[in-house]
């Protein structure tokens, strides 16, 4: 993301950065990059799904690591976007290169750059179980991070280059020379201090001797996430070349060696304006309109202008923006949906399908021949965007066909905790009976496993199963030795557990990984239903510390290819008899649960009509019955509220239709 090329630019131009022993001072964190960061560069595996809890004590350690040194982090997460959907190709370009790793790691090729599913959820809750301050940004975030950073005289720490743009008077650190691993301590002195390298506009604007006003100019002419006058069809006119063929892509050599070439050029200007209307003559007349080209160039050079922000309000007050202030473009959302999306407690698609924008897919390791993995969680997204849209409406989704990325069209608030608990488990062809037995915080998890089992593309045998519940039973047990701070003995049951994982990862097995992607997709989408119904199941905490871990990929590979053969459950929980009574609840609670649908007893009707009809029971009674009033106001009033009352009728009820048929929005 950025500027191409500038980030290794001003590494080999190194009189720009100033080394610094930071320490003592806020520090407003770019928390997607910090992610992505930890993530990458912690060896931490990609094939298989996902180590949570690995990711999880790297952030822990990283956030230690501030604190020991005083530092005070304030982390802001992407979530919306300028409505433009300026950026739109260049996700899209993002995605298909995931797409392409995630089929070379499926071939047990090297591949990077592939996030788990449910990492932002993951960061998310280890954030909160670490206290550290931290807002899901509603708006465009990079505009925010960077004016909250000017209002608090901090830097800001990311990995993108727009920030050597942004003119944030205390600077801008660079992740790759943040050496948070590094941390020492002054000589003479028991302060801690991390070594970095701060860059400021001042030192850049100094070294090359332009205008700082002008930096904003160059980031678009050079060409950023926003606009790419190449593409355009406005090549770049140096008097010393060619110019390049319009729509070629430059090299990464041809893109470092244009970037002194138009700071030269820049030199003799002292304003923005002054700069612009000079452009034409450094791109030619090219082979479109050339005002469409300027006007491009103004859009992106205002999106580096500091304006008041939101984050201040949010961090101090705990408030969320005030609504009459919101762009035009984010009135959809409703006044209550605002403060739950700053902290990050609803999930931030929810901004895009209010706004009838395209929704992209994530992307895991899987078989590539086999319809994507987000094909089973649909008709769960499918009760998303009806509680959210109403009315029958498309939701343009974006998923892998093959390796390909194709675009697809798919087609409750204060309401009473049973009635939301109802709408909940309906939705996963769930008795309420299923879950007694089952401790509270592995409610949901059970009952996305039951609606996994029943749905996965290519039914999941009992060894896929069993491995996800010792899974589960492992995490419980690392639960219990954190919330004693590791005080009791590791037990017999973590101990051979921990030793399958040990192992290593075997050769991937692209079964097993589009089973268990199957799943990660159920789990995430189940999240965000979950919240959008005000949680009328405790939300499982995926890998932080004294919360049982959901999900380890490299253990639940190992379990399914040990359970295959002369390894039993049994087996490995002998001697915990905890553990062993844990791990059978949860399994006879699933395998009870598909006999009692066979057979429809004891919990009533198990045919489409008989669970539509308790569906909409549960529906209507959350809707516009007299006594209700007042909590739908709350529950679904948001959206435009004059003209729905009489489409509330299907709200949900679609998901009965012919047994999941294509979604009519």
């Amino acid at each position: 993301m950025g500027i191409q090329g500038l980030a290794r630019f001003i590494d080999d131009h190194g009189a720009i950065l100033t080394d610094d022993q930071f320490r003592n001072s806020k520090l407003v964190i770019d928390g997607t990059y910090l992610y992505h960061f930890l993530y990458f560069n912690s060896s931490v595996d990609q094939q298989h799904g996902g180590d949570y809890d690995d990711f999880e004590d790297q952030v822990c350690k990283f956030f230690k690591a501030l604190r020991d040194c005083g530092i005070e982090p304030y982390v802001i997460i992407h979530g919306g976007s300028d409505f433009s959907d300026k950026k739109f190709e260049t996700q899209l370009h993002h995605v298909q290169s995931r797409i392409n790793t995630a089929n070379s790691l499926s071939k047990g090729l090297r591949g990077s750059g592939l996030l788990p599913i449910l990492i932002k959820q993951v960061f998310k809750q280890v954030l909160s179980s670490l206290k550290v301050p931290f807002a899901q940004c509603i708006f465009e975030a990079d505009q925010e991070i960077a004016s909250l950073a000017e209002r608090w005289n901090c830097p800001v720490l990311s990995n993108n280059s727009d920030f050597y743009i942004f003119d944030i008077q205390a600077g801008y650190l660079p992740f790759s020379h943040f050496k948070w691993q590094n941390a020492s301590t002054q000589r003479g002195s028991s302060q801690r201090y991390i070594p970095c390298k701060r860059y400021t506009t001042t030192s850049f604007c100094r070294y090359f001797n332009i205008n700082r006003q002008l930096l904003p100019v160059f980031a678009a002419i050079a060409g950023n996430d926003y606009v790419n006058l190449n593409k355009m069809g406005f090549p770049i006119r140096w008097e010393d070349k060619l110019p390049m063929e319009p729509n070629r892509r430059p090299s990464k050599f041809e893109q470092i060696t244009c970037i002194p070439k138009l700071l030269d050029w820049l030199a003799r200007f002292q304003e923005q304006q002054e700069a612009l209307d000079s452009v034409p003559s450094l791109i030619g007349h090219g082979k479109n309109n050339m005002d469409s080209a300027l006007q491009a160039l103004s859009l992106s050079i205002e999106t580096y202008q500091l304006q008041p922000g939101c984050l201040e309000r949010f961090f101090i007050k705990d408030k969320a923006p005030d609504p009459s202030h919101l762009p035009d473009h984010l009135s959809v959302l409703p006044d209550w949906t605002l403060l739950p999306l700053m902290k990050g407690t609803l999930s931030s698609s929810i901004i895009h399908i209010l706004q009838l924008r395209p929704v992209i897919q994530g992307v895991q390791v899987e078989d590539p021949s086999l319809p994507s993995g987000n094909n089973t969680s649909r008709p769960i997204r499918q009760v998303v965007f009806g509680l959210l849209l109403g009315e029958r409406r498309e939701v343009e989704e974006y998923d892998r066909e093959g390796i390909n990325l194709t675009s697809i069209y798919q087609v409750c608030r204060h309401a009473p905790h049973a009635v939301r608990l109802e709408v909940f488990l309906e939705t996963l062809g769930v008795s309420q009976s299923t879950l007694n037995g089952i401790p509270p915080h592995l409610g949901l998890p059970v009952a996305v496993t039951y609606y996994w089992l029943r749905h996965a593309h290519l039914r999941p045998d009992r060894p896929f199963l069993q491995a996800l519940l010792l899974g589960l039973v492992y995490g419980e047990l690392c639960r219990q030795r954190k919330s004693q701070r590791g005080f009791i003995e590791e037990g017999p049951v973590l101990e051979r557990l921990r030793r399958l994982i040990q192992r290593g990862a075997s050769n991937l097995d692209k079964g097993v990984a589009h089973a268990y992607s199957q799943w990660q997709r159920c789990m995430r989408d189940c999240l965000d239903l979950n919240q959008l119904l005000c949680f009328p199941l405790p939300e499982p905490q995926i890998a932080c510390p004294a919360a049982t871990q959901l999900y380890r990929g490299t253990l639940v590979h190992q379990l399914v290819d040990e359970l295959r053969g002369v390894v039993t459950p049994d087996s490995l929980l002998m001697e915990d008899p905890s553990s062993g009574q844990l791990y059978r609840a949860m399994l006879e609670a699933i395998l009870n649960s598909q006999e009692t649908e066979a057979t429809g007893q004891p919990d009533g009707p198990s045919t489409d009509s008989g669970r539509k009809e308790r569906f909409n029971k549960a529906l209507s009674s959350c809707k516009y019955r007299d006594h209700y009033i007042q909590t739908t106001i709350h529950l679904l009033s948001y959206r435009y509220r004059n003209h729905y009352i009489g489409t509330t009728i299907h709200l949900l009820s679609y998901r009965y239709r012919n047994h999941y048929p294509t979604v009519e929005l």
